[in-house]
């Protein structure tokens, strides 16, 4: 498959690896995470017969893919792409909350204790005052991004912050590759993160014709992760993504230690 109304037949039903596609290559294109050719995933995940190579390329992921363990082993899961379970940490969904926080302060323990050395509390922290384990949460609490707005640093940090975030909008108009969304961008006031009012942007929705979401409407919701449009959204799921942003900014705006720069060394 070749091009956007080419991809649409692969939208229902679409399985975990090519889900997991969808919102990992915005960051892979721009060389933040994951295996060196992004065209790799790409191409796996718009051409028939790519399922057994994303399943490959998903465990290049270093951030995500031991949160997808973590889901899947909390819910009796064997597989980390199950479709649910991918579901589940993009966006959100039932997976998610069954998730302890002692299970993801041990996960986060193993992972960064040792690179953080006496300033891994705060990281861990997030985890018991609410955070629950979708992307935002890793964006939020484990980046260092926050870390930096509140050492006076503005600027790049929060643009960041809002452009890795799975974010959510609606589709006002289509043109080719590109689609204009209502959406609403985060805020930084004090030390506390927040989100704005609405506001326009426009995102891709394909490259050269080739993408992963095709007829596209306006007042549709869809997601967004960088400047790409990743999926359309139910109304259950667009209700998750709201909440686990909305339960994931309280939670590190709770933490009253300095926060993540200071954790990852920044």
């Amino acid at each position: 498959m070749t091009n956007v109304e080419s991809a649409v037949l692969r939208e229902i039903p679409l399985s975990g690896p090519l889900l997991f596609a969808r919102y990992a290559y915005p960051p892979n294109e721009l060389g933040y995470c994951g295996p060196s050719d992004s065209g790799a995933l790409i191409d796996s995940a718009t051409e028939a017969g790519g399922e057994s190579v994303l399943g490959h390329l998903a465990q290049l992921f270093e951030g995500a893919w031991p949160y997808l363990e973590l889901i899947a082993s909390c819910n009796g899961i064997s597989d980390p792409l199950d479709r649910r379970v991918v579901e589940a940490y993009w966006v959100g969904n039932d997976l998610a909350r069954r998730v302890p926080a002692m299970s993801l302060a041990a996960s986060l323990d193993d992972r960064f204790a040792r690179r953080t050395a006496r300033n891994f509390e705060p990281l861990v922290s997030a985890a018991f005052t609410g955070g629950v384990i979708q992307h935002s949460f890793h964006v939020f609490a484990v980046y260092p991004w926050l870390g930096m707005l509140r050492a006076g640093k503005e600027g790049a940090p929060l643009e960041i912050l809002d452009r890795c975030r799975i974010r959510w909008g609606q589709v006002i108009s289509v043109d080719g590759d590109f689609v204009t969304v209502k959406s609403r961008s985060l805020g930084f006031e004090g030390s506390r993160l927040r989100l704005g009012a609405e506001g326009l942007e426009v995102v891709r929705r394909a490259l050269g014709g080739v993408g992963f979401v095709g007829d596209l409407t306006p007042g549709d919701a869809v997601s967004m992760h960088w400047d790409w449009v990743c999926d359309r959204l139910s109304d259950a799921s667009l209700r998750w993504l709201q909440n686990c942003t909305r339960t994931n900014l309280h939670a590190v705006n709770c933490l009253t230690q300095p926060g993540p720069a200071v954790v990852c060394g920044a």
